[in-house]
This record gives structure tokens, sequence and C-alpha cells, in this order.
């Protein structure tokens, strides 16, 4: 199992607009891909959209979201579980 957590930052007044296009295009797109197990959407107070995904192997990338929407590009990072 690979969980990847993706994360961006949206201008302000853009925010609603990026949230939608990761709720309606980014994530269904995830979803579709063979090895996807779930995906979870997260914000923050500070208008970042945190995307936390898991899969049977490697992840595919989120596309990337609109140039107009972001205040910061996007950052992925990969984890794996650990036996404790």
């Amino acid at each position: 199992m690979i969980v990847r957590m993706w994360e961006v930052r949206a201008y302000p007044e853009r925010f609603g607009d990026l949230l939608s296009w990761v709720c309606e295009a980014a994530v269904p797109a995830l979803e579709a891909e063979p090895l996807h197990v779930v995906s979870e959407v997260f914000s923050s107070t500070d208008h970042r959209i945190v995307v936390i995904s898991r899969w049977r192997g490697d992840p595919a990338p989120l596309p990337d979201p609109p140039g107009h929407l972001v205040a910061r590009s996007s950052h992925s990072w990969d984890f794996s579980p650990v036996d404790r």
C-alpha cells in the first residue's frame, strides 16, 4: 500500500473554484485508475486543499490544477505504512 499526499494552495478568492475542480475533476480521474483504493479531500482555513489517496501500487498523479486558481503549485509526497 502506498499513500500519496497531494497539496495545493488557492488564491483566496478562487478557493471555491479550486475545491470544485479537485472534487469534480481531479479526484474522479484518480478513482478510475485500476490501482486506486480510496481518496479523501481536506481543506484548511488558509486556502489549502489536501488529497490523501491510497494505492495498491505506484500512484497515478493528479492532473495539474488550472494555473489561474493556484497561489502556489501543487506538491506531493508518497508514504508507506510502518509496521510497529
